[in-house]
């Protein structure tokens, strides 16, 4: 056990889940930054370090439970908990009507969103929960649905009633600490899928929602 603060972000190489990541080391967190996309991590790293931060690299896919099995493991024995779990990972489905979902693209999404949730909170929890005082677990959520939407508004949905339910049990317990965080729409990769061609101007940037959802969950 050390008393070094270990945050776990998935989805931590672009967007939201890379601005997270760097908000956290800069607040003195290890960060151990999970994502398919190595050379994404590698600029992420190079962020860190320039800021005075440290990480710790994981290039996965967190649809391979035997990855991510092996990967907690190796938290557990290097600094035997996590303080902060941020689950910012995403597959977003194309922007499609009801009928007309891409069925082999909706069997990815299932998997990356909803399935792959319910594996990570079974191996992550157990890391959670021997953090002193317990440790936070943040779904980073989406309330987007209407028209065109139903394949991920669908999966946000899922998310959303994992961790709703995570939290209605752990408010007794206390042992870990769940929370939701909506972030304000913000100009990212992800977001330009759902929404193609709308004007970025009034957006909000990803450094700032991270530093406010930071604040606001109390987790400095």
């Amino acid at each position: 056990m050390t008393d070094q603060k270990i945050a776990l972000v998935t989805g931590a190489s672009r967007g939201f889940g890379a601005a997270v990541a760097e908000e956290l080391a800069r607040r003195g967190y290890h960060v151990v930054a999970v994502a398919r996309t190595s050379g994404a991590l590698e600029e992420l790293d190079d962020r860190i370090q320039a800021a005075g931060g440290h990480a710790t690299l994981a290039p996965m896919d967190i649809t391979v439970d035997d990855a991510m099995r092996t990967l907690c493991r190796g938290i557990y024995d290097r600094w035997g908990h996590v303080d902060l779990w941020v689950h910012c990972a995403i597959q977003t489905p194309p922007f499609s009507p009801a009928e007309q979902i891409d069925l082999k693209f909706w069997t990815k999404a299932v998997a990356a969103n909803v399935e792959a949730l319910g594996v990570l909170a079974n191996f992550i929890s157990p890391l959670l929960r021997a953090a002193p005082g317990g440790g936070h677990a943040v779904l980073v959520d989406d309330l987007a649905e209407g028209p065109f939407l139903g394949a991920y508004a669908a999966c946000k949905a899922a998310q959303r009633a994992i961790f709703a339910a995570w939290a209605a049990e752990q408010a007794r317990l206390q042992d870990v600490h769940v929370h939701r965080f909506v972030p304000a729409p913000m100009p990212t990769n992800h977001r330009n899928r759902l929404y193609p061609g709308e004007d970025t101007t009034g957006l909000a940037r990803p450094t700032d929602e991270a530093a406010r959802m930071v604040t606001e969950l109390g987790l400095v």
